[in-house]
């Protein structure tokens, strides 16, 4: 996932991971317009889809259903169903889930959930309480879709991650902050691979 924030810009953060082997790219930008998001969404398809990587857009379902791109929705960011309506047929669609509750209620269309936070982490301050090792064992038991874990993430923690049952995991400092996000995506991806 990327970070407008982090030193390195949004674009070169997607580029460095593509190269460093992860599977999709979330773009992920709170203050961007629309139009600015399709744009760079656009941009990127273009270069990350020859190389096998997929690109979500976060919350933003105008933009995803503009420019064919997969999404990621939150708890509050409307009706999953709706969303589903109105990307594209191919698309991948997520939604951020932090509590076992909240598994019975996803509905059919989604491919797969993003269960978190896992920790706390300064990327997203309003988030919910960390779920830790047991709640994320939790929710995998009772999700109806595939489990990546998302919140404070790092290479240290894949152990635990795949002990709970989860498909994968997704970064945000683990990459966009490393001072070297192409090798640290590669470290990522290999020692999930390996553990």
């Amino acid at each position: 996932m990327t970070d407008p924030t982090a030193p390195t810009p949004v674009r070169d953060q997607a580029m460095a991971a593509a190269r460093g082997g992860a599977w999709a790219v979330q773009i992920r930008d709170k203050t961007a317009s629309d139009a600015e998001l399709a744009r760079m969404t656009d941009a990127l398809i273009e270069t990350l889809a020859p190389m096998g990587v997929r690109v979500f857009v976060n919350d933003r379902v105008e933009v995803a259903r503009a420019t064919g791109a997969d999404l990621h929705i939150g708890q509050d960011d409307g009706d999953p169903l709706r969303a589903r309506d109105r990307i594209a047929p191919n698309a991948l669609l997520g939604i951020s889930i932090d509590t076992v509750a909240q598994c019975a209620r996803v509905p059919d269309g989604i491919d797969y959930i993003g269960a978190g936070p896992f920790r706390a982490t300064a990327t997203k301050p309003d988030a919910a309480a960390p779920i830790g090792p047991e709640g994320l064992t939790r929710i995998v038991a009772a999700a109806p879709v595939p489990t990546l874990a998302i919140g404070g993430l790092s290479i240290r923690d894949i152990a635990i991650l795949k002990q709970a049952g989860a498909s994968g995991m997704a970064v945000v400092s683990a990459v966009t902050r490393a001072a070297d996000p192409e090798t640290a995506t590669r470290a990522l991806v290999d020692a999930w691979k390996q553990k």
